[in-house]
């Protein structure tokens, strides 16, 4: 694990969540990025000047079409990415405000899941590590 003066990028993003329709419980949003060809959680790189809150509820924004609140920091994930470089991100819960999605060049679809078929359904590790954290999180 690197230390912060190792880190390249510094990235945020959410982990959105809503009262679940049918089940008692919550369903997370998960995300296609069809340029990749994965499932992942809304996130994205730091804008110059940027703070950490500001890019998260941006980053899911544009991504998404939903415009959320800030819940709980979570821990941050740091991980290498594709390119090779040393890549922290933070994450926030987040509920939606206001919006509908609207597939776009980044996202061409988005899913509302229970934690278990979430897990099951995101590409990576450190997405199912920030799921994890923020169910434990939201249900204490």
């Amino acid at each position: 694990m690197a230390d912060d003066g190792d880190i390249e990028v510094f990235a945020a993003g959410g982990l959105v969540w809503r009262p679940a329709a049918v089940i008692a419980g919550r369903e997370f949003l998960v995300v296609a990025r069809p340029h990749r060809g994965d499932w992942s959680l809304p996130k994205g790189k730091l804008d110059v000047g940027e703070t950490l809150e500001r890019c998260a509820l941006r980053e899911v924004l544009e991504e998404t079409g939903l415009t959320c609140v800030l819940g709980l920091r979570l821990p941050a994930q740091r991980y290498i990415d594709h390119r090779g470089r040393s890549k922290e991100v933070t994450y926030w819960t987040m509920t939606v405000s206001a919006g509908v999605f609207t597939p776009n060049a980044e996202v061409d679809e988005v899913v509302w899941l229970a934690v278990d078929e979430a897990a099951r359904m995101l590409s990576y590790e450190t997405d199912r590590a920030v799921l994890a954290a923020g169910a434990a999180v939201l249900d204490r």
